[in-house]
């Protein structure tokens, strides 16, 4: 430019007034061009949004979306205020900031079920983490399916499968990236919640929470001890194996998958060794092959596991980490779940299949489980608070490192990155900024009280990773499923239908630790049940297999009698209402999968949740009971109370956006209507008016 005016300065007088004069015309054409611009739209109400996206090729659009599970607005904003997360300051002050709200119930799978396919939980399927077979009351994971082969042959105690098994997907509903394949977008869909196995599409994806360990749960840990404080067998989320140690020397096998190719499905079992040195904190583990020498709080590198169902015809591998605890005076040690080997996945974990094994040779082997971060070891105090913080880190910097990797290559359409690490720790770690918690001490506040903000701060790094890869094509969506509460006290719901006589017990048995529904329910004489983390049901005649209560007036009454009653139940410790609203799922939701639902949603007030024993149909002695676990924090409340948050590098023009306007908002990006199916809209458009269940609830 200085070039520019010196040669004009040097020029003819004349000639340079001339051509200013010109320049002065054109000027003033462009302001006129650019007022027409900003003023017009704005006079017919389109959004400079629109028409900025509308004059670059679509195809070369990017779309960068961080979905961050568990953050919660209040919380941002407070963190924010401190001045340390500069990252989300900068995005919120160049566009907007706005709470999000959550799914009906706001459980995870359910929150981002109603984000990838813009409906509600009666268009999707998916009501809660644990849904039940009417005809036998079996609980079962609400996300996926696997169903072994229908047709095999016997010879001997061998079972030689002649069809082949399978694993379905329970969620219905197309995926919004599934739209964007049908109009040639490139696609990234990274670590997705309720995509398991992921969805057909010609982009990458990676699934992520609903993905399984290689023993079909949410994650089964090992724990082997000669420690007398920790009972042998299962506990919460693992198992606990009694060893004995000859010298130094202790002898063990690690528990894999049943081998369904033998009667009876006996578990197929890999033995290991461990001799630990006699004065030192350090032993050596040896396991098919593999020597590894650990010293006391030492974790493996992932270690490749092979599992043979048949001799030289079947097998499969997986990967698992140990972490030697103590060798003196007693032995403890940890083993991971057994996770999918990402380089050869026993089940799907990614489109196409070759992505994983890609993936893991640029970055070596990474987590596949779903939900990676061991809370259960921490509850069942296999894992101090400082083990679990280390082992929860190691999971962030595998997400960081696949979200690094993959941001690097990222060049046109859409960017989808899910990461877990602010939902599972604040879990965890409510406690140690709660004095009201009945678990908080002054001395866990100082240690650990900063724990929640410090994964608030890793993800404005990770924002600032995405900003620097957006240019002025570039949208950035920040978006959370749901917000966060504490949860200090217990509801159990089972014993609350008990104790007011829709609940009824066979003869003999009593409220107790060990009583469910299963066993030791009269369904002759039961009218409702619990099951879930917000699921009330009636057992109703002609769906359940027992069901005495009549469709139709008599269970819409009941209906209207139970939630009464729950939500003026009152904790007789504070006097504070425990349930803050009931809804009944014939009202709160449409869409071809309602009658699957939960005949009522319940959503507990700030501060209690439903007990851990009556998500799996648990009747214990106690209605209300003091939360004394790790798990301090929760959202699976009432949704009105923990909305998650949206934050855009482009303004929001609707006030008050819920996660089903999360898929429209991606097509509509790109030039593509929204789908029928859909109920939300495009949240950078103002708000329609809300008519039915969107004027209502929303979820």
């Amino acid at each position: 430019m200085a070039g520019v005016f010196l040669r004009e300065i040097q020029g003819d007088v004349g000639e340079f007034q001339h051509r200013k004069a010109g320049e002065l015309k054109q000027r003033a054409k462009w302001i006129l061009a650019v007022m027409v611009a900003v003023l017009l739209p704005a006079a017919l109400g389109i959004s400079l949004h629109f028409i900025r996206r509308a004059s670059y090729p679509l195809r070369r659009h990017k779309l960068i979306v961080l979905g961050i599970d568990g953050m919660d607005p209040l919380l941002l904003h407070q963190f924010m205020a401190t001045g340390e997360m500069p990252h989300f300051a900068a995005l919120a002050a160049q566009g907007s900031f706005l709470p999000l709200q959550t799914s009906m119930p706001p459980q995870s799978p359910v929150a981002w079920s109603n984000l990838i396919t813009g409906m509600n939980p009666g268009g999707h399927g998916i009501f809660d983490f644990i849904h039940r077979d009417p005809t036998t009351l079996t609980p079962y994971f609400s996300t996926a399916q696997v169903e072994p082969p229908a047709h095999n042959l016997r010879l001997g105690e061998w079972i030689i499968p002649i069809s082949k098994g399978q694993v379905t997907l329970l969620r219905k509903g197309k995926a919004f990236w599934q739209y964007l394949d049908d109009h040639g977008i490139p696609v990234n869909v990274l670590r997705m919640p309720a995509n398991f196995p992921p969805v057909n599409t010609k982009g990458k994806t990676l699934a992520g929470l609903g993905t399984p360990d290689l023993l079909g749960g949410y994650g089964t840990f090992s724990f082997y001890t000669d420690n007398l404080a920790f009972p042998s067998g299962p506990v919460d989320g693992g198992v606990i194996y009694p060893v004995r140690v000859v010298g130094d020397h202790i002898e063990a096998s690690l528990h894999g998958p049943p081998n369904s190719f033998r009667r009876g499905d006996p578990e197929l079992t890999i033995p290991f060794t461990v001799d630990r040195d006699p004065n030192e904190p350090v032993a050596r583990l040896m396991i098919q092959g593999q020597p590894l020498i650990l010293r006391v709080g030492q974790w493996t590198p992932w270690i490749r596991l092979t599992f043979t169902f048949v001799p030289i015809l079947e097998r499969i591998t997986g990967i698992c980490r140990f972490y030697l605890k103590q060798v003196h005076p007693q032995f403890e040690l940890y083993a991971s779940p057994i996770n999918i080997d990402p380089n050869a996945p026993a089940l799907p974990i990614s489109t196409p299949g070759s992505y994983s094994p890609e993936l893991t040779e640029d970055l070596g082997p990474f987590y596949t489980q779903g939900i990676a971060e061991d809370t259960k070891a921490l509850s069942s105090r296999v894992f101090s608070d400082n083990e679990y913080l280390e082992q929860a880190r190691a999971v962030f910097e595998d997400q960081r490192r696949i979200f690094l990797h993959e941001m690097a290559r990222f060049r046109a359409g859409l960017f989808f990155y899910y990461f877990s690490s602010v939902d599972q720790n604040s879990h965890v770690f409510w406690r140690a900024g709660d004095p009201q918690s009945p678990v908080y001490t002054t001395q866990l506040a100082a240690q650990y009280g900063r724990v929640i903000e410090a994964y608030y701060h890793d993800m404005d790094a990770i924002l600032g990773e995405a900003l620097k890869a957006a240019d002025r094509d570039t949208t950035v969506l920040v978006v959370s499923d749901h917000g966060f509460a504490p949860f200090r006290r217990s509801f159990n719901l089972n014993t609350w239908l008990f104790e007011n006589g829709y609940l009824a017990l066979r003869e003999g048995a009593q409220t107790g630790r060990d009583t469910s529904i299963f066993g030791d329910v009269d369904w002759s004489k039961t009218r409702a049940y619990g099951l879930g983390l917000n699921g009330l049901y009636l057992n109703l005649r002609g769906r359940e297999k027992n069901g005495i209560v009549h469709p139709g007036v008599q269970a819409e009454d009941l209906e209207v009698e139970i939630a009464s009653k729950l939500e003026a139940e009152r904790d007789p410790k504070e006097h504070e209402q425990v349930i803050s609203r009931v809804d009944r799922s014939s009202v709160a939701y449409s869409g071809p999968e309602s009658a699957r639902a939960p005949d009522m949603i319940v959503g507990y007030n700030r501060g209690f949740r439903v007990g851990w024993s009556s998500v799996l149909g648990g009747i214990p002695s106690q209605v209300l009971e003091d939360n004394t676990d790790p798990w301090s924090g929760d959202h699976c409340i009432d949704y009105t109370k923990v909305p998650g948050v949206i934050l855009s590098n482009h303004k929001i023009e609707d006030t008050h956006p819920a996660l089903t306007d999360i898929a429209p908002t991606i097509l509509a990006e790109f030039g593509i209507a929204r789908p029928p199916t859909m109920q939300g809209h495009d949240v950078f458009e103002p708000s329609p008016a809300r008519t039915g269940e969107n004027s209502a609830a929303k979820p």
